[in-house]
C-alpha cells in the first residue's frame, strides 16, 4: 500500500522536469489550431487577394498558351517559354504562399513555443512493440482523438454543405461572366468556403487546446519521491552537504589555528571561551581578533597558546563580549579600547619584565559590561 501511495503521480511537474521535457522535444500541440492556423490564412488570402491573384493567373495563362508554330517547333524556345511561364506563376502566388507558410510557422508558438530537439528524431524501438501499440489503441487519448475526428468530420461536413448550399446560384452564374471575372470570382468562392470550414475547425480547437495542456501537465507529473529525489541531485543530499560544510569548517579552524602562535595574547573564560588578539601598532588602528572559540576548539586554541608560549590573560567578561560580539578579522570595537588596552599593555609589560629579569607588573582588574551593546 505504501509502495502504490509512493509510486502515485500527484505532484506537479518541477521547472528541472519541464526543461527535461522540452529538451527532448516533449511539448504540448495541438494540430487541430496548426490546421485551423493555416486553413485560415489561405482563406482569407485567396478571399481579399483572390481578385488580383486569379487575374494574374489568367493572364499568364493566356500569354504561355499564345505562341506561333515556329516556337512551338523549336525546342530551344519551349524550354524558357515554360520556364518563364512556371517563374511567373511563382511570383503571382508568392503573397498567399508566404501567408500559409507564416500562419504554419507561428501558430506553434500559441501553444508551448519553438523547440527543436535532436532526441525528437532518434528512433524509438519501443513503439514497434504491438503490446504497447495495441494499449495505445484503447487509451483515453486514442479514444479522445477519434471523438475529435468525428467532430472535425462533423463540423467540416456540416458547413461545407451549408457553403456550397447557400453559394449554389453563385457558382452556377460563373459560367455567365467573363472569363477573367469568373476566374477571380471563383477564387474568392473558395476563399470564402476555406473561412468558413477554418471558423468551424477553431471551435474544435478550442477545446483541444485546453485538453493538451491538462494531457502534458498529466503525463508529465511526478511523485513525491521523484521531486525529493530532484532536490537532491540538485541541491545535493543532505549526508554530501554536511560532510562538505564539516570539511569546510575544518579548513577553516587549521588556517584559525596557524594564526594562534602570531597572537600577542589570548583572552580566556577561562575554560568555556577563548579569543586571541594580535596588534602591530604600524600596520593596525586597532587589536584584531585573529582566533577564537568556544569548549573545545577554545581548548585547543590554548594548547597551540602553551606551546609557542603566548600568554593566557583571564578575564571571562571581556572574553565573552569578545567572542559573541567580535568576529575573526575584525578590529576591537571602540567601546572596548580601555578594556583590551589594559590587558595588551600588562602582556607587553610581562614580556619587558621576563626579558630584563625585572619584577612582575601587578595584574590589571578588568571591567566589562558584558550588556553593552557594541
Amino acid at each position: 500500500m505504501a509502495e502504490s501511495e509512493a509510486e502515485e503521480r500527484t505532484e506537479s511537474a518541477t521547472p528541472k522536469r519541464l526543461e527535461e521535457a522540452r529538451r527532448k522535444g516533449q511539448i504540448p500541440r495541438s494540430r487541430d489550431l496548426s490546421a485551423a492556423a493555416v486553413l485560415m490564412s489561405a482563406g482569407g488570402g485567396l478571399y481579399y487577394l483572390g481578385g488580383g491573384l486569379g487575374g494574374d493567373l489568367y493572364d499568364l495563362v493566356r500569354r504561355s498558351l499564345s505562341f506561333s508554330r515556329i516556337q512551338a517547333l523549336d525546342a530551344a524556345q519551349v524550354v524558357p517559354m515554360v520556364t518563364r511561364a512556371f517563374a511567373d506563376a511563382l511570383i503571382a502566388c508568392l503573397p498567399l504562399f508566404g501567408l500559409i507558410v507564416l500562419a504554419a510557422l507561428l501558430a506553434p508558438l500559441a501553444l508551448g513555443g519553438w523547440s527543436f530537439s535532436t532526441e525528437a528524431l532518434m528512433p524509438k524501438f519501443d513503439r514497434l512493440n504491438p503490446l504497447s501499440g495495441i494499449k495505445r489503441m484503447f487509451s483515453m487519448q486514442s479514444l479522445m482523438e477519434l471523438l475529435k475526428a468525428l467532430a472535425k468530420f462533423s463540423v467540416v461536413g456540416t458547413v461545407g454543405y451549408i457553403v456550397l448550399r447557400d453559394a449554389t446560384s453563385e457558382m452556377l452564374g460563373l459560367g455567365q461572366e467573363p472569363m477573367r471575372l469568373a476566374i477571380a470570382h471563383a477564387v474568392k468562392l473558395a476563399g470564402h468556403g476555406l473561412l468558413s470550414v477554418s471558423a468551424g475547425l477553431l471551435l474544435i480547437a478550442a477545446v483541444d487546446v485546453p485538453y493538451q495542456l491538462w494531457q502534458y501537465a498529466k503525463q508529465l507529473k511526478m511523485s513525491r519521491e521523484e521531486v525529493r529525489q530532484e532536490m537532491k541531485e540538485s541541491e545535493g543530499s543532505p549526508e554530501v552537504k554536511g560532510r562538505i560544510r564539516q570539511m569546510q569548517q575544518d579548513m577553516a579552524r587549521r588556517r584559525m589555528m596557524q594564526e594562534v602562535p602570531k597572537a600577542d595574547v589570548i583572552i580566556t573564560n577561562p575554560t568555556h571561551f577563548a579569543v586571541a588578539l594580535r596588534y602591530d601598532d604600524k600596520r593596525m588602528r586597532a587589536p584584531v581578533v585573529v582566533a577564537k572559540g568556544a569548549d573545545e576548539v577554545a581548548a585547543r586554541i590554548r594548547e597551540v597558546a602553551a606551546e609557542h608560549g603566548v600568554p593566557l590573560f583571564e578575564a571571562p567578561p571581556l572574553a565573552r563580549v569578545l567572542f559573541r560580539n567580535v568576529d575573526l578579522g575584525q578590529a576591537v570595537p571602540a567601546s572596548l579600547y580601555v578594556a583590551v588596552a589594559q590587558v595588551l599593555s600588562y602582556v607587553f609589560q610581562l614580556r619587558t619584565a621576563k626579558r630584563a629579569g625585572m619584577q612582575l607588573p601587578p595584574r590589571p582588574q578588568v571591567d566589562v559590561d558584558e550588556d553593552q551593546v557594541i
